[in-house]
């Protein structure tokens, strides 16, 4: 009888499991339904019985029922099972349970009230959202052993939806499309006129040394030929050398500057640009500042001498990187090579 019981039980859970349904296990949710079972009852014979069970769900995972169990006059069960649930999303749900509660037992003409303990599994099947078809099978333990299968039918009320269940989108409004509008015409703008800039004058340069014999003279005569073109007379005055790491002026330099004072004086229209140079030795830093405090030196002689008003004197350095000599060894300090690049080279332009 066993046997064929449980084969029953066991197909009923197979042909259940594919159906589909609409609900699933709801947090804070209450059931509560009745039950008819066959009871498997070691110290008399089997019983066919029924019961009532009621049940609250404090989690969609976990929940409590409390139920009673008549198997006839001498079997009677009052337990409160804590139930796990496996998927409580879905509709088929699976669940295991273990319980306690009290046995109420007639084996002969004496009865007895004993603590039961009892373990099992079982599964809930929704047909709507609010009933469901429950189906378990448990061992119960008190001073014998039986075996329980219960079907039956569970009602649920309230419990919370679960965040899971999508609802419907509301149908998109369709609104109506702007009219098209006709872009207007550009306007056609006159292009504008492209003036016609002359053409650069081609600049000729004439360098003249000052060193050359009658210096001045090419220079009055150039300066009053007819300019075809744009005219530059550049006048290369001769190098002003200074000592190792100096700034002043030697006497000779002073010398070659007073050679030369009188053509600058015989043009006083003239822009003169003034560049100071080192040798190679010492830093590179250095040397730069070296040569533009050279340049300035010499501004300042022909500002004190009254040659040339200083707003038409300029300055420059270049410190060691245009030197007059290659310095083959920078350490010798006072080699022909390195005298040569300490200097000042100034030039006059005559427009």
């Amino acid at each position: 009888m066993k046997k064929i019981l449980l084969s029953v039980l066991a197909a009923v859970i197979v042909l259940s499991f594919p159906q589909l349904s609409v609900s699933e296990i709801k947090e804070g949710s209450i059931e509560i339904g009745p039950s008819v079972g066959y009871y498997f009852l070691r110290h008399q014979s089997d019983k066919v019985g029924y019961g009532l069970r009621g049940g609250y769900n404090f989690t969609k995972d976990w929940g409590l029922e409390g139920a009673y169990d008549y198997a006839g006059a001498r079997a009677k069960f009052l337990h409160a099972d804590l139930l796990y649930y496996l998927i409580p999303e879905k509709a088929f749900n699976p669940f295991i349970f273990v319980g306690v509660g009290d046995a109420n037992m007639k084996p002969g003409n004496d009865s007895y009230n004993k603590i039961l303990g009892e373990i099992g599994i079982g599964f809930k099947y929704f047909l709507s959202d609010n009933i469901a078809i429950r189906v378990d099978v448990r061992d119960i333990q008190e001073k014998y052993n039986h075996v329980a299968t219960t079907v039956g039918l569970v009602f649920t009320f309230g419990g919370k939806t679960p965040k899971y269940v999508q609802t419907a989108a509301p149908e998109p409004k369709l609104e109506p499309k702007p009219e098209l509008k006709p872009e207007p015409k550009p306007e056609l703008k006159p292009e504008p006129k492209v003036e016609m800039k002359p053409e650069p004058k081609i600049e000729e340069k004439v360098v003249i040394l000052a060193s050359e014999p009658k210096a001045e003279e090419k220079v009055i005569a150039l300066a009053a030929e007819p300019k075809v073109e744009e005219k530059v007379i550049i006048l290369a005055f001769e190098d002003v050398h200074f000592d190792f790491d100096k700034a002043t002026l030697t006497e000779k330099a002073q010398v070659i500057l007073k050679r030369n004072i009188q053509i600058l004086k015989a043009n006083p229209k003239a822009k003169v640009r003034i560049a100071g140079y080192t040798s190679a030795s010492g830093t590179e830093s250095y040397n730069q500042r070296l040569s533009e405090r050279r340049a300035n030196a010499v501004k300042e002689y022909l500002t004190k001498e009254g040659v040339i008003a200083p707003d038409r004197l300029s300055t420059i350095g270049y410190g060691e990187t245009r030197p007059a000599m290659y310095e083959a060894a920078p350490k010798e300090l006072y080699s022909e090579a390195a005298k040569a690049n300490m200097r000042a080279l100034f030039e006059i332009i005559v427009e």
